[in-house]
C-alpha cells in the first residue's frame, strides 16, 4: 500500500515524453555507428592501416598523385591532419612527395610501388569492412542511407 502522505503523480507529467531523449538524437546514434565501424575497421584492416591512412591511400589510388592540400580536401582532413598522415605513410615507404613542377611551394603526393601493392591488397578488405558495417541493411536501405548521409554534408 502506498504512503498516503505522498502526492499522487500528475497524470499529465507521467504521460509526457521527456523533452530530450539522447537515444533519439542523430549525433548520438551516428557516434555509436561510427564506433562500431571503427572497431570493425581496426579488427579487419591489414598492415595496421588507420582509417585516415587508408582514406589517403584509397584516394591516391583512385585519383593518382595529388597536392597534399588537395588530398586533404578530398579526404576531409585539415592541413595538420593530412600532413601527419602523409608523414606516417612516407615513413613506411607507402607514399612519396615531390615538389610540383608548376609551383615548388606545392608538394605532390603519390603512392610508391609498395603503396600501390598495399592499396590493391587493402581494397577488398575495406569493401568487406563496409559490408560488415552495413550487414543489417538491405541493398536498397544501403543506397538510401548513403544518399541521406551525403545529403547531410
Amino acid at each position: 500500500m502506498s504512503d498516503p502522505t505522498e502526492a499522487a503523480p500528475d497524470a499529465a507529467t507521467e504521460a509526457a515524453p521527456p523533452a530530450y531523449r539522447l537515444d533519439d538524437q542523430v549525433g548520438f546514434v551516428l557516434r555509436q555507428v561510427n564506433q562500431r565501424h571503427t572497431t570493425i575497421f581496426a579488427e579487419r584492416m591489414i598492415e595496421g592501416l588507420t582509417p585516415t591512412q587508408w582514406a589517403a591511400m584509397a584516394k591516391l589510388a583512385e585519383k593518382g598523385p595529388l597536392s597534399q592540400n588537395l588530398l586533404g580536401r578530398h579526404t576531409a582532413m585539415d592541413a595538420a591532419t593530412i600532413k601527419g598522415v602523409v608523414d606516417r605513410l612516407a615513413a613506411r615507404g607507402l607514399v612519396s612527395g615531390e615538389p610540383d613542377p608548376g609551383d615548388a611551394r606545392r608538394l605532390v603526393i603519390g603512392l610508391t610501388e609498395d603503396g600501390r601493392r598495399l592499396a590493391e591488397s587493402a581494397a577488398p578488405v575495406a569493401t568487406a569492412i563496409t559490408e560488415e558495417t552495413l550487414a543489417h541493411l538491405t541493398a536498397q536501405e544501403r543506397k538510401t542511407l548513403l544518399r541521406l548521409l551525403v545529403k547531410m554534408l
